[in-house]
């Protein structure tokens, strides 16, 4: 019977059976190498094929039926045909049958296996998207024959006991949305991808590795002269300012500048006005999370907290500017804050107050403190030497070295940080 078509027509037919294995072996590689999140923002573009392809891969098991299904048959043909293409040339010799399976696992391990699936992996997007107006009607129109298939391959499961599991989407964590940011770098810009690491780094942090040290809260006292608090009030730094009567262990309130400038339009104002427009203060436990402490502020609408720990003792200050700013950096232009902490001296090294945090210095100095432990630079060399040092100390932590430069009032007040200079193995040879 196959004597009958020409020699040619077998070629044709034979590039053609390749082509569709090729076509099914491409589907499969692009439809399941898509990134889904990029499908799901074509589906909410209005793309019909990316919403063919989403509804292909929301049935899987039916989707790799139809293509091995497909695969095989066209396989099997191909390699029927590649025998009679041998058998016509080559005669009807012993040898014959070795050349027609050496040939037909060659032309579908090259055409329609390696080489398609290589496209489909590289141009996995448009492919997958083009190729679902075709795979759609052709499983519509072999969704029975292969309902049949599919119910004699769960009767076999069951005879085996084994159970399928079907597929769900699990919520990802966030160190795995982080390498989701991280590997897609290249798409996302450079700003942005920094905000996105800030807010996952944001998970793990307090009020207390953000806070302003109790001893760098900017206050007025209502026991000090009326002329020196105008003069506290004419140079702040700062838009809000605690106030206290007799130190911040006797708290009473939150001052807004603006409010001092509008009650002083008419006639100076005095302390007791200064005690009237004063808010309450709004006190945040110590160890709270940065993420619900954004949202406190939110709620209580307020603006700034002051820390406090188990005993009631006020720790330190934490602003919705300093929440804000560890997640876009720091937008203020004044010499306060972080900034103002530490500064690189011209051989590489950096001058850092010994209240600067150990995160601001990990993140801004390229440094690498642990801070599973104390939150300052003072804390941890503080519990590294496990006493009060003097000034001239000094000692490695890590990959740091650390010169004390200062000490008062039994705490470290300005050390010298310099990367540690590892020995290479020619030096340690030496």
């Amino acid at each position: 019977m196959t004597d009958e078509f020409p020699l040619s027509w077998l070629f044709y037919t034979l590039a053609a059976l390749l082509a569709c294995s090729a076509f099914f072996a491409m589907s499969e590689t692009c439809l399941m190498a898509l990134n889904r999140y990029r499908l799901q923002h074509l589906i909410r573009e209005g793309s019909r094929g990316a919403r063919l392809a989403g509804a292909l891969l929301e049935r899987t098991d039916e989707l790799l039926a139809f293509i091995l299904a497909g695969n095989t048959l066209i396989n099997a043909a191909v390699t029927i045909l590649v025998a009679e293409i041998c058998r016509r040339v080559l005669g009807n010799g012993d040898y014959v049958l070795a050349v027609a399976t050496l040939s037909a696992g060659f032309f579908i391990l090259v055409f329609a296996e390696i080489l398609p699936k290589v496209i489909g992996a590289t141009y996995a997007e448009p492919i997958a998207v083009a190729s679902s107006y075709v795979l759609t009607p052709l499983i519509r129109i072999t969704r029975w024959p292969m309902w049949l298939v599919n119910i004699f391959v769960k009767a076999i499961l069951a005879l085996l006991r084994i159970r399928p599991q079907t597929e769900r989407s699990e919520p990802l964590s966030m160190a795995e949305l982080r390498t989701l940011v991280l590997e897609g770098g290249k798409f996302i810009p450079k700003k942005h991808r920094s905000i996105f690491l800030n807010l996952f780094e944001l998970e793990d942090m307090t009020v207390d590795d953000t806070m302003t040290p109790r001893g760098q809260i900017e206050y007025i006292d209502l026991k000090d002269d009326v002329d020196d608090v105008r003069a506290a009030l004419a140079t702040a730094h700062h838009t809000r300012l605690v106030v206290c009567e007799g130190g911040l262990d006797n708290t009473i309130g939150i001052l807004h500048v603006r409010k001092v400038l509008n009650a002083t339009r008419h006639e100076q104002i005095d302390l007791k006005g200064l005690r009237e427009i004063t808010r309450e203060p709004y006190f945040v436990p110590a160890g709270t999370p940065l993420l619900n402490q954004l949202t406190h502020f939110q709620e209580n609408q307020r603006h700034m907290g002051l820390v406090v720990d188990e005993y009631g003792e006020i720790l330190g200050l934490v602003t919705m500017k300093d929440i804000l700013e560890e997640i876009v950096g720091e937008f203020t232009s004044q010499a306060i804050g972080s900034a103002a902490l530490f500064h690189r001296e011209a051989d590489g090294s950096v001058i850092a107050d010994g209240t600067c945090s150990l995160r601001v210095l990990n993140r801004k100095a390229g440094f690498s403190f642990p801070l599973d432990g104390p939150k300052t630079i003072n804390g941890l060399l503080l519990e590294q030497l496990e006493a009060i040092p003097e000034a001239g100390t000094s000692l490695i932590v890590g990959e740091q070295l650390v010169d004390i430069l200062q000490v008062q009032d039994r705490m470290v007040k300005v050390v010298r940080i310099a990367r540690r200079a590892v020995p290479t193995e020619e030096a340690k040879a030496a």
